[in-house]
């Protein structure tokens, strides 16, 4: 991400919605479970929160940055992903914009840019503060009822800003989860959505900490 865009970023993180943590009907384990959309948009608000970055365990995040961006020759598309899950991802979306570990550490410490987190992977750990939203990744179409039910869910969070930047990820530069739910947030109109390409694997790599997740029990109406 260059200063320009970082900047731009920045001024529009500072009108938005503090770091948050909610449990949804996207959420939970598994591999992308359906989600139960409500027509009254009954998704619990997200509670503040803000992840604590890791004072230890310094890393070369230049180094890492270039892992994170590495090109394996896949063309970025617009449509969503309905192959393996699981496999080398493209180096850009259309539409948004890929943030690296070094770039995700600044907005953590930085505390004057509030943003969203959606752990789109599922798993038993996440990234602090970050919101479940596995079912996001699932393939289909922009008019399905998952893209329904995710809009319902992302127009709470951000209380209807779409200039809230919106950051998602799963395991790693070989996961298309985060690639679907990024794309699908894009096409509800969100101006300033970022794709950790490097995701949990490039997190830890990086010495950040880690949480325990919270299984959602409950689901919306």
């Amino acid at each position: 991400m260059n200063p320009t865009q970082r900047h731009a970023i920045a001024a529009a993180l500072l009108a938005s919605a503090t770091l948050a943590t909610a449990q949804n009907s996207f959420g939970g384990g598994g591999s992308a479970p359906s989600p139960s959309p409500s027509p009254q948009g009954g998704f619990p608000a997200p509670a503040p929160q803000r992840a604590e970055p890791n004072p230890g365990a310094p890393a070369d995040l230049d180094r890492l940055m270039a892992q994170e961006r590495q090109d394996f020759g896949v063309p970025p598309e617009s449509r969503l992903h309905t192959g393996a899950m699981h496999g080398p991802t493209p180096a850009s979306i259309p539409g948004g914009q890929v943030i690296t570990t070094k770039g995700l550490i600044a907005l953590v410490q930085g505390r004057q840019a509030p943003f969203l987190l959606f752990d789109v992977l599922g798993s038993h750990e996440m990234l602090p503060g970050a919101i479940p939203a596995a079912g996001a990744a699932q393939p289909g179409s922009f008019d399905d009822n998952v893209q329904q039910g995710f809009g319902a869910y992302l127009e709470q969070a951000t209380r209807g800003d779409k200039r809230t930047a919106l950051v998602f990820y799963c395991q790693s530069t070989q996961c298309w989860m985060s690639y679907n739910a990024a794309l699908r947030a894009i096409k509800l109109g969100y101006a300033n959505v970022l794709w950790y390409r490097g995701g949990i694997e490039a997190w830890k790599a990086a010495g950040q900490p880690m949480q325990r997740a919270q299984r959602n029990e409950q689901r919306a109406p």
